[in-house]
């Protein structure tokens, strides 16, 4: 053994684990604690042969079978760049089709007002819960639509894209403008510790100064999911600013007229329900709108923290040099969703959506199949779900019980877990 802990026998392992620590500790700190912090999870050097090194899925434990995984490194610099991607992706995946994109608003708010009437019809106890799911999961669909027409692949006309942008959006009290600010900001910085806007991991020192009930809110199943109110009212923990304030650091001084428009129209929905509620009751606008709106919230909480977290073995975060858009946007994770894949318009193909926003949803899956090929394993096959995708829950729940923190040193770091989180607060209090 030499002092680095690994074997010098010149086995593959040796060969392969002596290269991947000279490019991805970066740089190495001096100290035992800043090498333990920026070493990559989820590889087990525990004995002198290739045989004995196994990949560790941290969210569950489970010691994966699949002995290619162990040559790769997610955190490495890809082989290729994101000109070798676009050119392998099909011309007319980049052509956006306005009518196309207005069919399937029509679309969605046809299923809207047919259910809305299906429930004030048989207006019973065994119909409302069903009315609210499907309700909730058509509110997130029409958020899906405003989110393209944010991203400007709705169609080539601004005007178009902000007119339908503001209706959907503004329908299911969401800022248009403030919102699609701070996302194109998630997306320009995607992966990156310091800059990213939506989930970012938080460092470890902001990390273990937030009191015990913020933690609980955050890390404690169900309630992150939500957040998403709370996140356009004031971000999150450790960043200021608001998506309803013109002069939030948010936005740019050019930003606040946009800012201003979508909080106005953001206000007046707010207005219109309070109407709706004095004429119709607060009980009959809570079972028509409220709790659809509250799982809305949950979908979109639960696949946004999806694209990011919860992969069978943990992915990078970068800071520094070593972040760059490519990099961080293949640590994106696609996912599938059963049914719901068309319904939420395939939103659940992500990572070609987070290098090209400007791609059609209805364009994303065909593009993903071609870029496949340049993308090798730093593209990760999502797992095949059944009609209603149970299965991500378990990456969900164990993605939130263990990502806590990341170190606030090292350019390359992953998520680490805090062990005092789950219950032990409480008994040692009472100890």
């Amino acid at each position: 053994m030499n002092p680095t802990g690994i074997c010098c026998c010149r086995c593959s392992l040796c060969i392969r684990s002596t290269a991947y620590l000279g490019h991805s500790l970066s740089p190495l700190s001096a100290d035992k604690k800043g090498q333990v912090e920026n070493t990559k999870p989820g590889r087990a050097l525990v004995g002198e042969c290739e045989e004995t090194e196994r990949p560790v899925n941290s969210s569950s434990g489970i010691i994966s079978k699949d002995m290619d995984e162990v040559d790769f490194d997610p955190s490495a610099p890809p082989p290729f760049k994101i000109a070798d991607i676009r050119a392998a992706i099909p011309e007319h995946c980049w052509v956006k089709n306005p009518w196309r994109s207005l069919s399937y608003v029509a679309r969605d708010l046809v299923v809207v007002v047919g259910l809305i009437a299906l429930a004030l019809h048989f207006d019973n106890w065994m119909v409302w819960p069903v009315y609210w799911a499907a309700q909730g999961t058509m509110f997130w669909a029409i958020f899906v639509l405003g989110h393209d027409c944010g991203h400007g692949s709705f169609s080539n006309n601004p005007t178009l894209n902000g007119f339908v942008g503001h209706i959907l959006h503004s329908s299911i009290l969401v800022p248009y403008h403030g919102w699609r600010i701070s996302h194109r900001t998630h997306h320009q910085n995607h992966g990156n510790v310091e800059k990213d806007e939506s989930w970012v991991p938080l460092p470890e020192k902001t990390y273990k100064n937030l009191d015990y009930s913020t933690k609980f809110m955050r890390y404690k199943i169900p309630f992150p999911m939500f957040a998403y109110p709370l996140y356009l009212w004031s971000r999150s923990p450790g960043k200021t600013g608001s998506h309803f304030d013109p002069y939030s650091d948010l936005f740019q001084p050019s930003d606040r007229k946009y800012v201003v428009t979508s909080t106005v129209c953001w206000t007046l929905m707010l207005v219109s329900l309070f109407c709706l509620s004095a004429v119709f009751g607060v009980m009959q606008m809570l079972k028509i709108y409220g709790i659809p709106y509250l799982v809305f919230v949950m979908w979109l909480d639960f696949v946004t923290y999806l694209h990011h977290h919860g992969y069978e073995q943990k992915l990078p975060w970068y800071r520094g040099q070593e972040w760059s858009y490519l990099r961080g946007g293949l640590t994106t994770v696609d996912r599938d969703y059963g049914w719901f894949n068309n319904i939420h318009h395939d939103i659940g193909t992500h990572v070609i959506h987070h290098l090209f926003p400007q791609i059609p949803h209805y364009h994303l899956v065909e593009a993903t199949r071609a870029a496949k090929s340049v993308l090798g394993k730093y593209y990760r096959e999502p797992r095949k779900s059944g009609p209603i995708p149970f299965h991500l829950i378990e990456n969900l729940v164990g993605s939130i019980s263990q990502d806590h923190y990341v170190s606030d040193t090292g350019d390359i770091v992953y998520y680490q877990t805090d062990p005092n989180l789950n219950g032990s607060h409480h008994k040692s209090k009472g100890q």
